[in-house]
């Protein structure tokens, strides 16, 4: 086993290099021109607070010859606390929206922490917002699955209908039969294969897909349609999802890239002055706000793929964008999107000249959104205050423990492979169409060995799943594995226990 140059004198050197980091942080964060987009909002746009819109019950009902099963949806926030307001606030957006389709409550799931609205940093008390303008979009979302009851072992026992494997929350489950359709929206961060969630461990690529496989087989619906929200969310689908599930699947990335957050401070359009974190992501609005500004009837899941894929990636400027993809059966694209998402004869007369969304948006990468919010926090403390140099603790200590995740990691990899082949294999991306990792269980079990001496991965760390993929795919044992991390991070002592999966629970 091949060695380099002490972890401990390299971390030491990456530490340093933090307050130089924070300092830049600062600098990019209060100049607009690294945030602002290059226009305004299009003023011509209707925001739903803008418009009359029907009590939440009373949306249109689709014509027997057009559908005669249940629409069903699962809405799922992924994170927890105020800096990842933007998850939930997007979870209880598309729960409004469908709801003015006519969905009714009992056919939707909703699964979020819901440590946002009633927050303590939450300017307006029982509210969120998930636009500059927008109307308040908590107001009358169910409580489900909240606080630790947002599990993946949950979730897939809801999707399933399996109401004896659920643990806690309100027992509603997909009670879908064979002539019903689907809609799953889920919103939050990720990685290469996984998804996070409030509740450890993460939502694992080949899990999920095995559920969809058993929802199948069960002849639990007609079609479902899934959006997924997260980074390097194509990863969950790629080389995994099969084309004959009757299943239509879009990402907000690609396998090997950031998704995005915006309508964030410092952007335009901006939040109201007295919000200091994200309000949205930038594929969540563009779906919803397409959805909120065309009549369903008419529009297809494939046009709606094909508007959020332009919106997504900046109008193609994909430096500050993101591929949207599809996966799984294409055949559903021809489907009208009220199918899913219902109907709003409020806007049935809306003409597409009037909705064009052609103006670049501001974003941050999703990875990086915390960052932003806890310096926002910084900036508005009193200067003579405690809480002040509390703020700039935790930011040094987060931004710490990016440096020691990121320094573990390239330790461990040229520990196994040595310096010269370690970072090229860690790094590696397979052909498109083949899957992450050959083994699920020995990605696990990589996980849980770099936890248990490296501390947690945490939302950040979630990106060097890839590597932990690579390491499997090398064929390299789990005692190899130990003996590395035990080496890389045997002077860590996991920040007083703040980052001990035994504190935070493993990720896998």
């Amino acid at each position: 086993m091949a060695t380099s140059s002490s972890p401990a004198a390299a971390r030491r050197a990456l530490f340093s290099f933090a307050a130089i980091l924070l300092l830049a942080m600062s600098l990019s964060a209060s100049r607009p021109s690294l945030t602002r987009a290059a226009a305004r909002w299009d003023p011509i746009i209707r925001l739903p607070s803008n418009r009359l819109v029907p009590d939440p019950g009373e949306g249109g009902r689709q014509d027997e010859e057009e559908e005669t099963g249940t629409k069903w949806a699962l809405l799922v926030a992924g994170s927890s606390g105020y800096g990842n307001y933007r998850h939930q606030a997007d979870v209880c957006h598309a729960y409004q929206l469908l709801r003015r389709g006519g969905l009714k409550e009992e056919n939707i799931v909703v699964m979020m922490h819901d440590d946002i609205a009633h927050n303590p940093l939450n300017p307006r008390q029982g509210v969120i917002i998930n636009h500059p303008q927008g109307q308040d979009v908590y107001a009358g979302v169910p409580k489900d699955y909240t606080k630790e009851q947002v599990t993946a072992k949950n979730l897939y026992a809801v999707l399933l209908g399996d109401r004896s494997s659920i643990e806690g929350g309100s027992g509603k489950v997909i009670d879908s039969k064979s002539d019903d359709r689907i809609f799953i929206y889920y919103s939050d961060h990720g990685g290469p294969g996984v998804l996070g969630m409030p509740n450890m461990p993460f939502l694992y690529a080949a899990d999920f897909i095995e559920v969809l496989k058993m929802k199948h087989a069960s002849n639990g619906y007609k079609e479902m349609v899934i959006y997924v929200e997260a980074c390097e969310s194509g990863s969950i689908f790629e080389g995994l999802m099969p084309e004959n599930l009757d299943i239509y699947v879009t990402t907000a990335s690609n396998a090997v890239e950031s998704s995005w957050g915006t309508y964030c401070p410092g952007m335009d359009p901006p939040p109201p002055p007295e919000f200091m974190t994200c309000l949205g992501d930038l594929y969540s609005v563009a779906w919803m706000e397409d959805s909120e500004t065309h009549n369903l009837k008419e529009e297809t899941v494939g046009k709606q793929f094909e508007e959020v894929k332009m919106r997504t990636s900046n109008h193609d400027t994909y430096n500050t964008g993101s591929h949207v993809m599809e996966y799984g059966d294409k055949s559903v694209k021809s489907d009208m999107l009220s199918l899913y998402q219902g109907f709003e004869p409020a806007i049935a007369n809306v003409t597409e000249n009037a909705l064009r969304l052609r103006m670049p948006m501001g974003v941050i990468n999703q990875r990086d959104a915390d960052l932003l919010f806890m310096w926002k926090m910084y900036e508005q403390s009193d200067e003579r205050s405690s809480k002040k140099k509390e703020i700039l603790e935790e930011i040094t200590k987060t931004l710490m423990h990016r440096v020691h995740l990121d320094s573990s990691i390239d330790y461990i990899g040229n520990q196994i492979f040595g310096s010269e082949m370690g970072p090229s294999i860690l790094r590696a991306v397979r052909p498109s169409g083949q899957a992450l990792v050959d083994d699920w269980e020995c990605l696990k079990s990589m996980v849980r060995a770099f936890e248990s001496h490296c501390g947690s991965l945490t939302q950040y760390g979630m990106k060097h799943m890839r590597a932990f993929a690579n390491i499997c795919n090398e064929g390299i044992s789990k005692d190899v594995m130990e003996a590395a991390c035990s080496s890389s991070c045997k002077s860590y002592d996991g920040a007083a226990a703040m980052w001990s999966p035994s504190h935070r629970d493993f990720s896998a």
